[in-house]
């Protein structure tokens, strides 16, 4: 399992994977899904892989074949149609392989996020299925994931704004994001990429690569849980009835509604 991520705000990008490519009882290995395809000052793309290690492999090396050689992602003119152009190379993949795979008794998984800028264009985030149909990020929905989702959804949600959230603190959110994941599910592991683009830089001026053992990580991992204990340490003391267990058909407690549908 994998998990990767992809933030949009309205200043610029931030994308983050781990590294965690199979994991055992006497055994894991790693591989990175983090992959960089610029031309500095006219385009820059961001790819993050999930799925089957040899076919997102497969589709990367293709893709870098055409970009090296002036084609495919290099010539795009728009977000749209890159996002397009790794559906097609998906698709090409699927061609190839899917029929044995599936002879075989194995799925054709393989996700994508595509983040990046063309010159004189907007950045924008897309999510590539394995059918090749691409999904973009809006400012409703300003965060895309793939992989093993669940456990790092709850702080995007919480806190990703589109408008208000700068690209530093949501680098901070996808770490969190990731931290949460690492910690819940053992298949999902350091290193960590993360990768912050700032709007019309056209360049990757902010990368980083974390390990396990980074005073860094660490430090943001223990900063955190320190400020959690210390707000779930400050909510207010629940109110309780008593001792007796009652029937919720005696006494139905009030429907719990959301802020949004109280005003």
């Amino acid at each position: 399992m994998s998990y990767c991520l992809g933030i949009n705000t309205a200043d610029g990008l931030v994308l983050a994977s781990d590294s965690r490519s199979s994991s055992g009882s006497d055994r894991f290995s790693t591989c990175q899904k983090m992959h960089q395809f610029v031309i500095p000052g006219e385009r820059v793309f961001v790819i993050l892989t999930t799925g089957s290690l040899s076919l997102s492999q497969s589709v990367i090396t293709l893709l870098r074949q055409d970009f090296d050689a002036g084609a495919g992602l290099a010539k795009v003119p728009t977000m749209y149609d890159a996002a397009r152009e790794l559906g097609s190379m998906v698709r090409r993949i699927s061609d190839i392989d899917r029929t044995a795979l599936e002879k075989d008794n194995f799925s054709f998984n393989v996700h994508l996020l595509l983040g990046g800028q063309i010159k004189g264009q907007p950045h924008e985030l897309y999510l590539i299925y394995p059918q090749g149909n691409p999904l973009r990020s809006t400012p409703d929905s300003p965060f895309l994931q793939i992989g093993e989702s669940k456990y790092g959804r709850p702080i995007l949600d919480r806190g990703i704004i589109h408008q208000s959230t700068t690209t530093f603190q949501a680098a901070k959110y996808s770490l969190l994001s990731l931290e949460a994941t690492m910690r819940s599910n053992a298949t999902v592991g350091p290193p960590v990429d993360l990768l912050l683009y700032n709007r019309d830089d056209l360049r990757v001026s902010h990368y980083r690569r974390f390990y396990s053992h980074d005073p860094d990580l660490i430090e943001i991992h223990n900063s955190w849980e320190k400020a959690l204990r210390h707000a779930v340490h400050q909510l207010p003391d629940i109110r309780f009835d008593g001792g007796d267990v009652r029937s919720t058909t005696e006494t139905e407690p009030p429907t719990w509604q959301s802020p949004v549908e109280q005003s």
